[in-house]
């Protein structure tokens, strides 16, 4: 590029204050060289001269330039061959004046914008971030960054600095569009986070150094973020905010626009909940962002499934309703169990389920299928007593506690019992005391 077209777009970068959608248009229309001459002379329409007529005698391009070298930036015009012409191309068919394309860009950094252009998404959200939100931005851009999109932001305080963290965590690339000078760190806050970016990615504005912030030039470099951008994610925002004029710069270029719902309780969520309400697309997951502004057919997210299967997944019908009819505590005789599940012991007999395998209740599921479960004096034990983490399955005379006595003492209790010739529960199920054996045989001798 000869030096001759630097200068005058660096000189027209000083004298107007963006966005100049006139001063675009005599560019476009004489060139750079022949426009910077007009300006200089007054021989301008009255729209040219209204965006130029306070700062066109100053002249300090060749100062501006020595700079911005100085601070390790160079001046970026479209006569480069880095210049992002088709992502900036929707500047002039919108017909919006605040959208006009911007005349040159001062960036600093080793990254090529129009390389880093060619598949980026825009993050952006309120600067009052909640903890959900910097959460969430963070893990969307290190998802984006580590699949190889470029995470465009605008370095503020929140939302933004959550972002460039997040792709730079993974080793990705980002860019920081400023409202202010590219040799000046704002916020303050962010001086080592700016350093970061420009030592691997971009730092972009189209102000000449030494331009301080203003509040006005926040709201017109966010066209920039959403012009850079196949898309604009919008994770926090309030009705009324910075990010709401993001959005709708993309729709207004054409881009998509997408946002992350949140509390509906929160006031930083009503923005994304409103887009949503207007056409936006909410996104939950990285795949879903990058299915959205990915390669057609090849960036698709995978439909999210529970990895975790529940033990009574594989009962039919009516075991499952007889596991369900099950008591937690009390046992149950399987009449009332047939009762509760609205369903005959033969059709438990009859059905290939098996509720020990699927919630460990493998005595509750042989004395209610088994041939006699049907017996009333049968009692179909309650799930809470099979639980495994509660210790060992009681026995059937346990009662409704669902409390094993120890072997030893159970022995206990049916040797005193056998000694004063009286039964023990435990030994009730093993037939009639030795005592009674012996009378009954003493009885049949006589």
């Amino acid at each position: 590029m000869s030096e001759e077209v630097l200068l005058a777009r660096a000189y027209l970068s000083r004298v107007v204050e963006p966005p100049a959608p006139g001063l675009a248009q005599l560019v476009a229309a004489v060139g750079p060289v022949e426009a910077a001459q007009r300006v200089r002379a007054g021989r301008v329409d009255e729209q040219v001269a209204g965006e130029t007529g306070a700062r066109r005698t100053v002249d300090r391009a060749a100062a501006d330039l020595a700079a911005a070298r100085t601070a390790g930036s160079r001046l970026l015009t479209p006569e480069h061959d880095e210049w992002p012409a088709w992502p900036f191309a929707a500047f002039a068919i919108t017909g919006v004046r605040e959208l006009a394309p911007p005349l040159a860009l001062w960036v600093r950094g080793p990254g090529r914008l129009a390389a880093l252009c060619e598949r980026a998404v825009g993050v952006v959200g309120a600067r009052a971030a909640t903890s959900y939100g910097m959460h969430v931005a963070g893990e969307l851009s290190a998802g984006m960054a580590d699949r190889g999109f470029t995470v465009v932001s605008g370095a503020a305080i929140g939302i933004d600095g959550a972002a460039h963290r997040g792709a730079l965590a993974v080793d990705g690339a980002t860019v920081a569009v400023l409202a202010c000078g590219v040799d000046r760190a704002y916020p303050a806050a962010h001086q080592a986070l700016l350093e970061r970016i420009a030592a691997t990615g971009l730092v972009v504005s189209e102000y000449p150094p030494g331009c301080v912030p203003g509040r006005h030039r926040f709201l017109v470099r966010n066209r920039l973020i959403a012009g850079m951008s196949e898309g604009t994610l919008v994770v926090e925002a309030g009705l009324r905010s910075g990010a709401q004029r993001t959005a709708a710069d993309a729709a207004a270029l054409g881009r998509l626009v997408l946002a992350v719902p949140g509390p509906v309780t929160s006031g930083l969520s009503a923005g994304c909940h409103r887009l949503i309400r207007d056409g936006a697309l909410l996104v939950t997951r990285t795949e879903e962002v990058l299915e959205a502004v990915g390669r057609l057919g090849l960036d698709l997210a995978d439909t999210p499934t529970s990895d975790v299967g529940r033990p009574t997944d594989a009962l039919d019908p009516v075991a499952a309703l007889v596991h369900d009819a099950l008591p937690t505590r009390t046992p149950r005789d399987t009449r009332w169990l047939a009762m509760e599940a609205a369903s005959a012991p033969c059709a438990w007999r009859s059905s290939t389920w098996n509720v020990a395998a699927s919630s460990n209740t493998a005595t509750a599921a042989g004395a209610a299928s088994r041939p006699g479960a049907g017996r009333d004096h049968r009692r179909v034990r309650s799930r809470r007593s099979h639980d495994p983490a509660r210790g060992p399955v009681p026995s059937v005379g346990a009662g409704i506690s669902g409390r094993r006595r120890p072997q030893r003492e159970t022995e206990r209790t049916a040797s005193r019992g056998e000694r004063y010739g009286r039964r023990s529960p435990a030994a009730r199920w093993r037939g009639p005391a030795p005592g009674a054996r012996a009378t009954a045989a003493r009885g049949a001798g006589a």
